[in-house]
C-alpha cells in the first residue's frame, strides 16, 4: 500500500491507515510486540522490518533539539527558555517557532520532540520551573498548543509532559503528590486536556512521582483521564527510568518504556502475558499507539509522514530568536522613561555583571543544548553601539562557588594543533580502544562512546589537553563527576580521589552540579601546561551503571576578589552615561535535580546592583535568571528588564530592546516574589507532597490569608508607549457551555507604536462555590501608534465559568452573574462588566 503525501495531511491516520496498522500488528509474535515497548537504547525504539518499521529516534528539547549526542559536536539552536516563550503571550510566534524546532529535529534524523512542559509553576522554587511555562493553566495551555501544533506541523512528534503534578524536583522519583480532586481537574491537568484536544497531540510522558497514591507510570489516571475522558490515541511514554514495575504499570495504560534496552518489561511482560496476569490486548493495544505515532512521523514503509517542516537557513533561525528573545523580555521597571536609550547622546556605557560576558542561554538538565554560538550582552551592545561609543565591563562578583569547565580558549591540543582536548578510551589492562578529538571540556555519553568504540571494553576514560594561560596568576584546575578521578600535571599525578554523592543526594543532582577536586597551579602570561585527567568507568555510582558516563574538566582563571571587583565596577559606573548590570542565577541554585534553596540572587549581587545604582542613577539591571529572583534594590535603580533564560540570541535581543530597535514585548507568566512568605513548599513530608494551598496558586491566592502582595504581579509588563483603557463590551447573558467574546477597547497614549496584551479576569462574588477572587480567562494582543484607538476582541474560555464537581464526577457551572475585568495585569483591572451565566 504506497499513498503520497498530501499538502494538507491530517494529524490522525485515515481509517485505511488505521486498517492497515491493524493488519501490521496481527504479523507480530508476542516476543516481538513485546520487544517494541522497551526503547532499544536512551534515544531510539526498536526497529521491526516484519511490519517496516525503521528507527525512532527521540530528542530532549524545550530550549532546541539536542539529538542523540549530549555535547558540543552535535549544535543544535537555543531556543528562549518556556518560561520565556509564555512570557511572549504570543502564540502565533510559539507555533512559528515549533515548526523551527521541527526543522532542526528532521536535521538531526529526530522523530519524537520530547516537549513541552506543562507542569505549573506552583512554587517558584521548583527546580524546573525555567522549564514550564506558566503559574496559569490557560495561559500553559494556549501557549503549549501552539508549541505543539509548530513542531507537529512539521511532522515531528510533541510530547507534553510530565503527565501529572510533577511541579517540583526534590525526592521526584519517589514522592507522592497530594492533589485535591478541584485542584488537579481545574489547574494541574488543565493544560494536558486542552493539548490532548485542542493540539491534537501525539504522544505524553508519564512523571516519576506518583499522584494521589499511585506511581503516576502504574497510575490509574493514565486511562480514565487521557483515554476514557479525553480520548486520547497517542503513545504515552514513561519518563527516563520511571517504569519500575512489570505487571501494576503493563496493566496501566502505558504504551513504553524508556530508555532500553534494560526495563521492567521484556522477557518479564512476555512470562507475565503468557500466565494470565496481563492480558495480551493491552499489549496489542499499546503497539497499536506504537505504530500509529510511527505512521504520523513517517516511520512506516509506505506510509508517508503526516507533513514536513518549514525549511530554515542559519540567517532566518537567527533571526526568529532573536525576535522571539525580545519578545519575552519584561520591563518591570522604567522609572522616568530610563529606556529606551538614545543612542545619539552615549558616549560611554558600562555593562557590569557576572552574566554580562558570560550570560547563560538555557538551564541545566535534561534541557541542556549546544548551541552554535552565543551573543552574551556584552558582545550584543558593542556590536550594536559600534565603535564610536566606548563600552567598558567589569565583572562585579562571582557568584559561583564551582570551578566551571574550561573555556575552549585556554585548552590546546597536545599536538599543538589548535584548540582543543584529546580524549582517549582504554580498556583495564590500558589498550587504547578508541579516540575523540574534541573542543568541549564536558563529557556525556549515554549507553555508547560512539560507534566505533566497543562500550563493554572501556574501563576509563583519558583527557589530555595543554593549557594556555591568557593571564599571570593562579588557575585552579580539576574534574567533576562521580567516581575515581586522577590529575596529572606536566608528568606528576596530583590527586587520585574517589568522588561521591553526598548522602540522600538525588541522582541527577549530582549529575548536575557533581563534586568536584581541584589543583592550583601558577603560571606566567602565555604559559603552557601539560595535563591528563582520567576516569575510571567502573568506579561510577552503581545507580548509573554503564548507562551514563558524565564527568567534566574544570578551570578557573584568575580573578580578582569581590571586594576588588565590586570597586572596579563602581568606578566604571560612575564615568558612564549609563550602566547595564547584568545579574543572575547559577547552574548551582537552578537546574533540573534540585529545587532551590533560596530566592536570593547568588553571591553578592544585590551588593553589586545597590552599589552602582548609587555611583549612576541610570542603572538599568538585566535580570537572567528562568525564574524569579528577589529584587530587593528594585525601586533603587532606573529601570528592571527580566530577560529569562533567552536563548543564543540574547546579547542582539538586549541591544535592541535597550535601544528601542525592539520593544519589550513580555508580560509576566508567573507572579514575581517580594519576599520568601507564604511560598508553597517543595520538601515531601514522610514521601508526601500536600498540595494544601489547592486552587490558591500564584496569583489565585490574592485575598487569603497570609498572601503576600508581589513585587510584580501576574501579567506585568511595560512597553515603550502609554495605554488607556476606554471600555469593555460584553453580553449581557450567556449559556452554559459557550465561549462569549468580548470587545475591549484601548488607546495608545505615548508617542511611540506599541503592542499591549489585554487581559480579561473572570470572578464568581457571592459565590457559595469556593474560588480565587478573579482568574483568566482570555486574552489577546493589540497594536496601535501614537493616539490611536484599537479594540481588542477577546474570547472568554467557556471553563472560566466551570468548576469541577467531584460529587458528579464532571464539570459544573454555578449559575448566576459572573464580573469580567480586564486591564493589562491581574492588579490593573480598570475596566469591569457583569455577565449571567447559564440562566
Amino acid at each position: 500500500m504506497t499513498r503520497q503525501p498530501t499538502t494538507d495531511a491530517p494529524s490522525t491516520p485515515s481509517a485505511a491507515d488505521e486498517a492497515e496498522l491493524v493488519r501490521r500488528l496481527g504479523v507480530l509474535t508476542l516476543e516481538q510486540k513485546v520487544r517494541l515497548l522497551t526503547g532499544a537504547d536512551f534515544w531510539s525504539l526498536h526497529p521491526e522490518p516484519a511490519v517496516g518499521l525503521r528507527r525512532l529516534v527521540v530528542s530532549d528539547g524545550p530550549a532546541g533539539v539536542r539529538g542523540e549526542l549530549w555535547d558540543e559536536r552535535s549544535p543544535s539552536a537555543n531556543v528562549p527558555s518556556p518560561t520565556a516563550l509564555a512570557a511572549t503571550w504570543d502564540e502565533s510566534l510559539v507555533e512559528g517557532l515549533g515548526g523551527l524546532l521541527a526543522h532542526e529535529a528532521r536535521a538531526k534524523g529526530v522523530d519524537v520532540l520530547l516537549a513541552p512542559t506543562v507542569n505549573l509553576h506552583r512554587t517558584p522554587y521548583g527546580g524546573r520551573h525555567f522549564e514550564c511555562f506558566s503559574e496559569d493553566p490557560l495561559l500553559t495551555a494556549r501557549i503549549g498548543v501552539a508549541y505543539v501544533r509548530g513542531v507537529q506541523g512539521g511532522g515531528v512528534a510533541a510530547t507534553v509532559k510530565h503527565f501529572v503534578g510533577n511541579d517540583s524536583e526534590t525526592q521526584r522519583m519517589t514522592l507522592d503528590a497530594r492533589i485535591g480532586e478541584r485542584a488537579l481537574r481545574e489547574l494541574y491537568l488543565a493544560p494536558f486536556e486542552r493539548i490532548v484536544g485542542e493540539g491534537r497531540v501525539w504522544a505524553v510522558m508519564a512523571a516519576y512521582n506518583g499522584v494521589n497514591g499511585h506511581p503516576m507510570t502504574e497510575s490509574p489516571l493514565l486511562r480514565q483521564v487521557l483515554h476514557d475522558d479525553w480520548d486520547f490515541d497517542g503513545l504515552v511514554m514513561s519518563d527516563w527510568f520511571a517504569a519500575r514495575t512489570t505487571e501494576p504499570s503493563a496493566r496501566a495504560a502505558l504504551d513504553l518504556v524508556m530508555p532500553g534496552p534494560i526495563g521492567p518489561w521484556g522477557d518479564a511482560l512476555v512470562a507475565a502475558v503468557r500466565k494470565g496476569k496481563v492480558d495480551e490486548s493491552l499489549v496489542d493495544g499499546k503497539v497499536l499507539r506504537l505504530l500509529r505515532l510511527a505512521a504520523r512521523v513517517g516511520a512506516l514503509s509506505d506510509i508517508p509522514a503526516t507533513a514536513r517542516p518549514p525549511h530554515q537557513d542559519a540567517a532566518s533561525v537567527a533571526a526568529r530568536l532573536r525576535e522571539t528573545a525580545a519578545a519575552g523580555f519584561v520591563l518591570a521597571r522604567n522609572e522616568n522613561a530610563q529606556l529606551p536609550l538614545d543612542r545619539a547622546t552615549l558616549n560611554r556605557v558600562a555593562v557590569l555583571g557576572p552574566n554580562a560576558a558570560v550570560a547563560r542561554t538555557l538551564g541545566g538538565g535534561s534541557a541542556t543544548v549546544f548551541p552554535p554560538y552565543t551573543v552574551s550582552p556584552l558582545d550584543g551592545i558593542r556590536a550594536a553601539l559600534g565603535d564610536d561609543v566606548e563600552v567598558a565591563h567589569g565583572v562585579g562578583v562571582t557568584p559561583q562557588t564551582r570551578v566551571p569547565a574550561a573555556a575552549l580558549a585556554h585548552l590546546r591540543h597536545p599536538d599543538g594543533s589548535g584548540e582543543g582536548v584529546e580524549v582517549s578510551f582504554l580498556s583495564e589492562d590500558g589498550t587504547l580502544v578508541g579516540t575523540e578529538r574534541r573542543s568541549g571540556s564536558a563529557y556525556t555519553w549515554m549507553g555508547s562512546y560512539g560507534a566505533d568504540v566497543p562500550t563493554g571494553q572501556v574501563a576509563r576514560v583519558e583527557v589530555r589537553t595543554v593549557i594556555r594561560a591568557t593571564d599571570a596568576g593562579r588557575y585552579a584546575v580539576g574534574g567533576s563527576g562521580i567516581g575515581r578521578f586522577r590529575l596529572s600535571v606536566a608528568g606528576a599525578e596530583v590527586f587520585d580521589v574517589g568522588l561521591q554523592l553526598p548522602p540522600g543526594a538525588d541522582l541527577v543532582e549530582g549529575l548536575m552540579t557533581p563534586p568536584q577536586r581541584l589543583h592550583s597551579v601558577d603560571l606566567a602570561e602565555g604559559e603552557e601546561i601539560a595535563i591528563v585527567l582520567t576516569h575510571d568507568i567502573v568506579s561510577s555510582d552503581e545507580a548509573l551503571g554503564d548507562a551514563v558516563t558524565m564527568f567534566q574538566l574544570n578551570l578557573q582563571p584568575p580573578h580578582g576578589s569581590d571586594d576588588e571587583e565590586i570597586e572596579r565596577a563602581v568606578a566604571l559606573a560612575r564615568e558612564a552615561d549609563v550602566a547595564v548590570v547584568v545579574v543572575g542565577t547559577t547552574e548551582e541554585v537552578e537546574s533540573e535535580g534540585f529545587d532551590r534553596a533560596s530566592l536570593a540572587l547568588p553571591g553578592r549581587q544585590d551588593e553589586l546592583v545597590r552599589r552602582v545604582a548609587e555611583a549612576n542613577p541610570r542603572t538599568v539591571v538585566v535580570v537572567n535568571s528562568g525564574a524569579p529572583v528577589l529584587l530587593p534594590w528594585s525601586e533603587e535603580v532606573a529601570a528592571v528588564l527580566l530577560a529569562w533564560f533567552p536563548g543564543q540570541e540574547f546579547g542582539n535581543a538586549l541591544a535592541d530592546v535597550l535601544l528601542g530597535v525592539a520593544e519589550p514585548g513580555g508580560r509576566l507568566p508567573t507572579v514575581w516574589p517580594a519576599s520568601e512568605r507564604g511560598l508553597p513548599a517543595t520538601e515531601p513530608i514522610d514521601g508526601v507532597l500536600a498540595y494544601d494551598e489547592g486552587l490558591f496558586i500564584g496569583y489565585r491566592g490574592d485575598g487569603r490569608t497570609g498572601y503576600q502582595p508581589p513585587r510584580y504581579a501576574f501579567g506585568h509588563g511595560l512597553g515603550y508607549t502609554t495605554w488607556e483603557f476606554v471600555s469593555l463590551d460584553a453580553p449581557g447573558e450567556v449559556a452554559s457551555g459557550a465561549d462569549p467574546t468580548v470587545e475591549v477597547r484601548i488607546r495608545n497614549t505615548g508617542t511611540r507604536h506599541g503592542k499591549e496584551v489585554v487581559q480579561v479576569y473572570a470572578g464568581r462574588p457571592g459565590g457559595a462555590v469556593e474560588r480565587p477572587l478573579r482568574w483568566l480567562a482570555g486574552f489577546a494582543a493589540v497594536e496601535a501608534g501614537p493616539g490611536e484607538e484599537v479594540v481588542a476582541t477577546v474570547t472568554v474560555d467557556v471553563r472560566a465559568f466551570e468548576h469541577w464537581d467531584a460529587e458528579a464526577g464532571g464539570w459544573a457551572v454555578e449559575q448566576g452573574t459572573f464580573t469580567l475585568q480586564a486591564g493589562p495585569s491581574s492588579t490593573n483591572l480598570p475596566l469591569a462588566a457583569d455577565i449571567a451565566v447559564g440562566q
